[in-house]
């Protein structure tokens, strides 16, 4: 076997084989119990190479983890800007936006509450770009600057509310249980959303 390839690599590097493998595995299972030995069998390599490419099995996950987050991600549309369509339609967007990105995340979470380097690794390896939430903000900071929303409004309670509601079946996964854990329906996006702009709408 090469010691850049593996069977089913294609036109893959080794390393990024190895983190797709193990995307793959945390998407069907969860993290829980998740181990070199099997992350190596699924990639078709002997178990030592992983540790030719990573620190660890901590980074593996993390960056297959951050591989998820990415996939999920392409498949949403683009989150709408300050001063288009109506404030309604579009907080609609970033709530539905972030259910879909916070549901196609719970199966990969399951059991990452016992290992907390994941996910502190996970989060560095954002680059330090915005994500979903404060992205959230910032627009509806825009809006309030444009007289779309109250001058009084109060924009980070409402981020919040928005971001705990779609954390909420994420904290299920890792406090709870693989058992407890619902996915969260987009149905509830018009009451959040009806919710919230009750307090941040113009008069």
């Amino acid at each position: 076997m090469s010691p850049r390839r593996a069977v089913g690599a294609g036109d893959r590097s080794l390393r990024e084989h190895l983190i797709a493998t193990a995307e793959r595995m945390i998407a069907e299972r969860g993290a829980a119990g998740l181990t070199v030995r099997a992350i190596a069998r699924e990639a078709g390599v002997a178990d030592g190479v992983l540790y030719n490419h990573f620190a660890d099995k901590e980074e593996l996950l993390a960056h297959a983890l951050r591989a998820r987050a990415d996939a999920i991600g392409r498949t949403l549309d683009p989150l709408p800007e300050p001063g288009t369509g109506t404030v309604e339609e579009n907080l609609r967007a970033y709530v539905a936006h972030g259910l879909v990105l916070h549901n196609g995340l719970l199966p990969a979470l399951t059991g990452l509450v016992a290992q907390p380097d994941v996910l502190a690794r996970f989060a560095a390896l954002s680059g330090g770009g915005e994500d979903w939430n404060q992205r959230l903000s910032r627009y509806l900071r825009a809006e309030r600057d444009l007289g779309r929303l109250a001058p009084d409004a109060r924009v980070d309670a409402a981020t919040s509310m928005i971001v705990g509601a779609c954390h909420e079946p994420v904290l299920s996964v890792l406090f709870q249980g693989q058992g407890i854990a619902h996915e969260v329906s987009l149905d509830v996006a018009d009451d959040l959303v009806a919710t919230v702009l009750l307090g941040l709408a113009a008069r």
